[in-house]
């Protein structure tokens, strides 16, 4: 299956009131999908009719379930992104203050192990395909944990230093969920490792 439409995979100010309507049906289906069956449970004839749209509208907005999966990880952070953009984080320190962003996402995903699991294994398993996906889920994780360590509502541009800390913290975070939903770690141990992690690089 090719990407065609993809342009209207990522971004949720894309495209007609309709179109925008009927992409949240899509990912609301397949949420709802993941969170009661997992990944396998996430089939596109499924999500099609969940949504109440056809086989081949769903491929021009999606072009896989990888696509669905990933859209709807970058979702979740956006929701968990608006929660906290106007108002301040609570914390004295950088650290303190992106421990409580990532220890309050990371709750929220737990609660919903299934649906985490399928998001995650989908992000595990993205290919080039899936770049717009990919830097969308990058973009929330990045705008969220910049918001922390800047300390206000209003963020300013992180700097090349703070960019490049961002990274490594979103790739260390993503990393331990990949370890908890494939049972290597337990849940509490997510929290841990970032708390080491944050610690040694906003020091």
């Amino acid at each position: 299956m090719t990407t065609t439409g993809a342009a209207d995979t990522t971004g949720t100010q894309q495209g007609s009131a309709a179109q925008r309507e009927r992409r949240r049906r899509i990912l609301d289906a397949t949420i709802s999908l993941a969170s009661e069956g997992g990944f396998d449970a996430v089939q596109m004839r499924a999500v099609a009719d969940d949504a109440e749209v056809a086989l081949g509208t769903l491929y021009r907005y999606f072009p896989s379930k990888i696509h669905l999966l990933v859209s709807a990880l970058g979702r979740e952070f956006e929701q968990a992104e608006q929660r906290t953009v106007h108002r301040a984080i609570p914390g004295e320190t950088a650290h303190e203050r992106v421990m409580y962003i990532l220890g309050r996402t990371t709750k929220m995903l737990q609660k919903q192990p299934l649906l985490t699991e399928a998001m995650v294994r989908a992000f595990m398993f993205a290919d080039s395909s899936v770049a717009g996906e990919i830097h969308e889920v990058g973009m929330r994780l990045t705008a969220m944990i910049s918001h922390a360590i800047s300390g206000s509502p209003e963020q300013a541009e992180p700097t090349e230093e703070q960019a490049a800390i961002i990274r490594v913290i979103s790739d260390v975070w993503l990393a331990a969920l990949v370890g908890w939903v494939t049972g290597r770690s337990q849940a509490e141990d997510v929290e841990k490792q970032m708390d080491v992690a944050v610690g040694l690089l906003l020091r």
